[in-house]
């Protein structure tokens, strides 16, 4: 076995994270800075990244899912000493995936709510 393979899920869920901040990035992105009052022509490159986004959007959906199998499985596959075998450990996961889970589920629904704000 490799010494660089992750047991505890912590690296597909920081791989579905980013791939669910760059699918939101086209579309999300600018709303965000103009609220902020940040504007410019440059806000208008990221509507670029719109056609990238069914890809970011199944990176994140395979990421989330292995990371899933990970952080979800029974706590008897885990050895002693390993991160999934702390319980502390195993429920900050919990809570982030399913933080990240929702900033998928944002970035897959907010093209077709952001024309209701409109």
């Amino acid at each position: 076995m490799s010494k660089f393979k992750s047991k505890s899920g912590g690296a597909s869920l920081a791989v579905g994270g980013m791939a669910g901040l760059l699918a939101s990035a086209c579309c999300l992105g600018p709303l965000v800075f103009i609220t902020l009052g940040v504007s410019g022509a440059w806000i208008g490159n990221l509507a670029a990244l719109e056609s990238y986004r069914p890809l970011f959007i199944g990176a994140a959906i395979v990421a989330i899912f292995f990371a899933w199998r990970r952080i979800y499985r029974p706590i008897e596959q885990c050895e002693p000493g390993e991160t999934c075998a702390i319980p502390q450990v195993r429920q900050s996961y919990k809570v982030i995936f399913w933080a990240v889970t929702a900033l998928i589920l944002i970035a897959l629904v907010f093209p077709y709510v952001l024309p209701l704000f409109y």
